[in-house]
C-alpha cells in the first residue's frame, strides 16, 4: 500500500502569546487528498503543541514517501484488518557472500533420493541435504557469545527476546550521513521494541557496493537504544557497526547489555513505522553466538 507525506512551511500563533515557524517541514498523512485542516492538525498533534491560536499552512505539497512514524499521525496498527506475513530474510543459497571475506556456504547431499530407493519401500525417497557455512551467513541473529566469552548462547537466549516483538522501524533512507546516531534515534518509542534501523542498504545485497563504506549504529546510539529499553535492534545493512577500523562498540554495547543484534535484513520498506511485531528465531545451539534465522514481521 503507497504511503504519502507532506511538506509544508507553517507560521504558528499561540492564545498565550509568541508564535512559531517552521520550513519545509515534512509530516507522514493519510492519504494524497489529506486537506490543509488535516494537515495543521497532524502537525499540532506531532509537535505537542498546546494552546494553538492559529495555524497557517503555506507550500503544500503531498508526495509519496514511505512513512517516517510521525507522532499521532497515520502509520499505527490498524484495527479491524487482517495481518499480513512480511519476510526480512535473504534467501541463502550456495557459494554466496554474506559478509565480504568470510567464506559462502557449502551444500552437499548425505543421502541422495537415488540412493534412498535401496533403503525405503518401492516408491518411496527422501533426500537428506548437507550444508556447511559460518554462523553468519544470510540474514542472522548475533547472541551475547558472539562478542563475549561466557555470554548468553543461542541456546540461552529467550524466545521472549527474539519472537512476538513489537516493532519500531527507524526510517533512515536518503539519509546524508552514514551513522545513525542517539540524536536521530531520539524521538522514537523503543521500550520493549525490536527496533529496526531501515536504511535501504539492501539494495546492494549480493553486488560489490554491499560491502563498501554502509549505513551503521553508532556508540551514542546503542548507548542511547540501551538506555531507553530497546529489546532486539536490527539494521538492513552489512553490520550494526562500522567496519572502518577494528572497534565495534554497538555490538559491545548491545550484546553487553543482553540485546540481542539482527543483521542483513532485507524489505523493511514493506513494515509500518508502528504496529508490526517481529519473531527472528535461530535454532539453540549450545556453545555459538551467531545463526541465521527466517525473520518476518507480522503486519496489521
Amino acid at each position: 500500500m503507497t504511503e504519502y507525506r507532506a511538506s509544508f512551511d507553517a507560521d504558528v500563533t499561540f492564545l498565550n502569546g509568541g508564535g512559531l515557524q517552521v520550513q519545509g517541514f515534512r509530516l507522514d498523512v493519510p492519504g494524497p487528498e489529506a486537506s490543509t485542516d488535516e494537515l495543521a492538525r497532524l502537525f499540532v498533534a506531532h509537535l505537542g503543541l498546546l494552546m494553538v491560536d492559529r495555524v497557517e499552512l503555506t507550500g503544500v505539497e503531498v508526495f509519496a514517501e514511505a512513512h517516517k512514524g510521525s507522532r499521532g499521525g497515520p502509520s499505527g496498527a490498524a484495527a479491524g484488518r487482517p495481518a499480513r506475513l512480511v519476510d526480512l530474510s535473504h534467501v541463502v543459497e550456495a557459494g554466496m557472500t554474506t559478509y565480504p571475506g568470510l567464506p559462502g556456504p557449502e551444500f552437499g547431499e548425505h543421502l541422495t533420493r537415488a540412493a534412498s530407493r535401496g533403503v525405503y519401500a518401492e516408491g518411496t525417497e527422501f533426500s537428506i541435504g548437507r550444508i556447511s557455512m559460518v554462523g553468519n551467513t544470510g540474514t542472522y541473529v548475533d547472541a551475547p557469545f558472539h562478542r563475549y566469552e561466557g555470554g548468553v548462547d543461542l541456546a540461552g537466549l529467550p524466545l521472549e527476546s527474539l519472537a512476538d516483538l513489537p516493532v519500531t522501524v527507524v526510517r533512515l533512507t536518503g539519509a546524508t550521513e552514514r551513522g545513525v546516531t542517539a540524536q536521530a534515534l531520539a524521538a522514537y518509542d523503543v521500550a520493549g521494541k525490536a527496533v529496526l534501523l531501515h536504511t535501504g542498504w539492501d539494495r546492494h545485497w549480493r553486488t560489490a557496493e554491499y560491502g563498501n563504506p554502509a549505513p551503521f549504529l553508532t556508540e551514542d546510539g546503542a548507548k542511547h537504544l540501551v538506555a531507553a529499553g530497546a529489546r532486539l535492534v536490527g539494521i538492513d545493512s552489512v553490520n550494526i557497526d562500522s567496519t572502518e577500523g577494528g572497534q565495534r562498540p554497538a555490538h559491545s554495547i548491545l550484546l553487553g547489555a543482553g540485546v540481542p543484534v539482527l543483521e542483513h535484513l532485507t524489505n523493511l520498506s514493506a513494515v509500518p513505522v508502528h504496529g508490526a511485531r517481529l519473531h527472528a528465531v535461530p535454532a539453540p545451539i549450545r556453545d555459538f553466538g551467531t545463526f541465521p534465522v527466517r525473520a518476518y514481521a507480522v503486519v496489521p
